[in-house]
């Protein structure tokens, strides 16, 4: 694809990074077939094409508008797009860049700056989400149906996590909201590694990974969480662990991009690489160990309809990874339509884009209910809670099936 990008556009890393990407575009479509926004709406301009069009036309001198901010804000990042390119478009790269050109030369009205900035302050903090989180679960019974089916019952855990006796020691990200939404689920883990020889330990002073505010167009905050994630992680991967672990897949693809993210920071550059280097999705350190140990004693004869997040098959490029694990284990997967599109939760989309994220939750429903599984399992607590939503079954996170004698 050709362009004519401004000399000032050009003389940033952004810029540079963007016209690369643009001229590796042939405009083929084939990215159309994948997405789920067009799926729903037939819009060229809510494709990937159609949004690269847009993208191109406003580093090119374009005058933003609030529709092109729509066609923009509609895309989930799932980057469905880009396992299907052939040509190696780096789609969900070009939209970050894309839309904080846009944050920075469209003022969006006051109602949308609100709630994104009400955001940005609950869901990467953990006292004021946990805190609003009960309060709803209170008063839950008394809700209309609507508004009570978006917020999650109760998830305590009955057991404590395993003491640190082994000499293998890995990391973990506790995350903003799944400490209160699924305690369970890093609870599992924890449990699962300590059978494989793996003591898991936590560092209380890391918090949100940054994810929230990077993909809300606050690009600074996002990087003054990776430093602090940085300060509160590093130590302890020099002190011995060998790896940092993530147990949402959201979070993963946004830690291994620390890299990135930090490229220009002069004090955390090198360091932010190297942990990105070190940081793993749970499933890629379950899959190096001789995991089949485990079987002893799961009931592993539920059916399972399992879910590969956007950000497990297409951010981390981990596609059918956890579907071998579970296999191997003697669990028998179900069937799932078109098992490459999004589920709609994508973060923050589920709230600012409710009724494509709601109609893409009933279709992923639909689907993975279609064969009758006795379970839905999953990779990310957001497309768990958003399932959730949607189904009358279980969902739960995969880890636990490994652990699920203390479901």
């Amino acid at each position: 694809m050709q362009t004519q990008i401004s000399q000032q556009i050009l003389s940033t890393d952004a810029g540079r990074k963007a016209e690369s990407i643009l001229r590796n575009c042939v405009h083929c479509g084939f990215c159309t077939a994948t997405c789920p926004t067009y799926q729903l709406l037939s819009d060229e301009l809510d494709s990937p094409r159609g949004r690269i069009y847009q993208i191109k036309q406003l580093l090119e001198g374009a005058e933003p508008t609030a529709s092109v901010q729509q066609h923009l804000d509609r895309c989930l990042l799932c980057r469905s797009c880009e396992t299907t390119c052939p040509s190696g478009v780096e789609y969900g790269r070009l939209l970050e860049i894309g839309r904080l050109h846009m944050a920075h030369r469209y003022r969006r009205p006051l109602v949308d700056r609100l709630q994104r900035w009400l955001l940005r302050k609950v869901i990467p903090n953990r006292g004021p989400f946990s805190f609003l989180l009960k309060l709803g679960q209170a008063f839950r019974p008394l809700l209309p149906a609507k508004l009570s089916r978006n917020i999650p019952l109760r998830n305590r855990p009955t057991t404590p996590w395993p003491a640190a006796n082994h000499p293998r020691k890995m990391l973990i990200l506790d995350g903003c909201v799944q400490p209160s939404l699924a305690p369970s689920i890093n609870l599992a883990t924890a449990q699962v590694l300590d059978r494989l020889g793996i003591s898991l330990i936590q560092a209380p002073s890391a918090g949100c990974c940054g994810a929230v505010a990077y993909h809300l167009d606050d690009e600074e905050a996002a990087k003054r969480a990776a430093r602090r994630n940085i300060d509160a992680w590093w130590p302890h991967l020099q002190a011995g662990a060998e790896a940092l672990i993530v147990t949402a897949s959201g979070c993963a693809q946004m830690v291994k991009d620390y890299g990135e993210l930090l490229a220009a920071d002069p004090d955390y550059a090198e360091t932010a690489r190297h942990l990105a280097a070190r940081t793993r999705d749970i499933a890629e350190i379950i899959e190096k160990e001789k995991f089949e140990q485990l079987k002893r004693g799961l009931n592993n004869r539920s059916r399972i309809a399992f879910h590969s997040s956007c950000t497990l098959q297409h951010g981390q490029g981990l596609a059918g990874c956890v579907e071998n694990i579970l296999r191997r284990l003697g669990y028998q997967l179900t069937p799932v339509e078109d098992p490459h599109l999004c589920c709609g939760s994508a973060g923050t989309y589920s709230v600012l884009q409710s009724r494509l994220a709601d109609e893409l939750g009933r279709r992923k429903s639909r689907s993975l209910q279609a064969d009758e599984p006795d379970i839905i399992a999953t990779a990310n607590i957001g497309c768990l809670t958003h399932l959730q939503k949607h189904t009358g079954r279980s969902v739960i996170h995969w880890i636990e099936l490994l652990n699920n004698d203390k479901l």
